[in-house]
């Protein structure tokens, strides 16, 4: 008799013995998008990536929790969760927090705890006086107003967001992909980083230089005119591009492209092209053992002289020196 083969099952790679444990802080009429993102960031990513994170809400009284999508949703944990925080993100808060919010949160930081504030969540840690005499990324339309309640911080409207280590803010909700990304490449390399943004299909990690909003007399949605430009940068990475091949591709006049890049990218095109060729430089460098000649071939920077001193300026280590650090 033939015995029935036995099924194949893939291996599940055993979680961290102590995984970051980043907590959501959220309130009433809450909005979702930045703990999505957030939870997305920091959750479960399936079999084959690393889980380096765990990810939970809590809130001030919990229980049921009314939120902009005109849904409630359900917090367990109260403000206890933020003592075994190692990430606190206030995805969301009223311009007036209450006594034990900011004792929970000050806290946190005081024991070590990482504090990510978007949007109106910047008002906690403005409170706590943690963000005096620093630059914070603040939304455009809460400058004026953070300005007159804490005098002593220095409010940028025009980026998306600002990392101090100790304290990030986000100005406005939709960088809290991209600051959640920043935390992952800064903790587990740009590979791990760009493994999770590719999974989510995420657009190119926007570094917290670039800008909140373009300067238009609209505060309407953003057409997204440069998304087909960007992919077909992408796609041809190691091929010799120039402004006036872009400007080509786009059917524009090369002002008339730089302008777009800075007004809706925070840099000019040459500017973006180089940090997606050093980014990608970087995941060959985690990922492969490729020569950095052959690297440089790849991303499209030529010779591995050319790439040796573009790494160096930009990161102020060397490929070598980057690569033993993060294999």
């Amino acid at each position: 008799m033939v015995s029935a083969p036995l099924p194949v099952c893939l291996p599940v790679p055993a979680p961290p013995v102590d995984p970051h444990r980043v907590v959501a802080l959220v309130g009433e009429n809450q909005e979702l998008y930045p703990v999505t993102s957030a939870s997305a960031v920091f959750g479960y990513h399936g079999r084959l990536i690393p889980q380096h994170y765990g990810f939970s809400l809590s809130t001030e009284r919990p229980g049921p929790l009314t939120t902009t999508l005109g849904a409630t949703i359900h917090v367990e944990h109260g403000l206890d969760a933020l003592a075994g925080a190692d990430t606190v993100v206030i995805a969301g808060w009223t311009l007036a927090p209450t006594p034990a919010v900011l004792d929970a949160v000050a806290a946190a930081h005081a024991r070590g705890a990482r504090i990510v504030a978007v949007a109106a969540g910047i008002y906690i840690p403005a409170a706590l006086g943690l963000l005096d005499g620093r630059r914070a990324s603040v939304h455009w339309e809460l400058r004026a107003d953070l300005a007159a309640r804490h005098p002593r911080i220095i409010p940028d409207d025009t980026v998306i967001y600002v990392d101090h280590g100790d304290i990030a803010t986000a100005g406005a909700s939709a960088a809290t992909l991209d600051l959640c990304l920043h935390q992952v490449l800064q903790e587990h390399g740009a590979s791990h980083a760009m493994r999770i943004g590719r999974q989510l299909a995420a657009g190119p990690h926007r570094e917290g230089c670039q800008r909140q909003y373009p300067p238009l007399p609209t505060t309407g949605p953003m057409p997204d005119s440069l998304a087909g430009l960007l992919e077909w940068l992408l796609a041809h990475l190691g091929e010799p591009i120039t402004v006036d091949d872009m400007a080509a591709y786009s059917g524009v006049s090369p002002r008339t492209l730089t302008r777009q890049f800075t007004d809706q990218l925070g840099v000019p095109p040459a500017r973006w092209l180089l940090e997606r060729r050093l980014a990608a430089t970087r995941a060959l460098l985690e990922d492969t053992d490729l020569p950095v000649e052959t690297i440089a071939a790849r991303v499209g920077l030529s010779s591995a002289v050319n790439l040796r001193r573009r790494f160096h300026t930009a990161l102020h280590t060397t490929p070598a020196a980057y690569r033993r650090s993060f294999r």
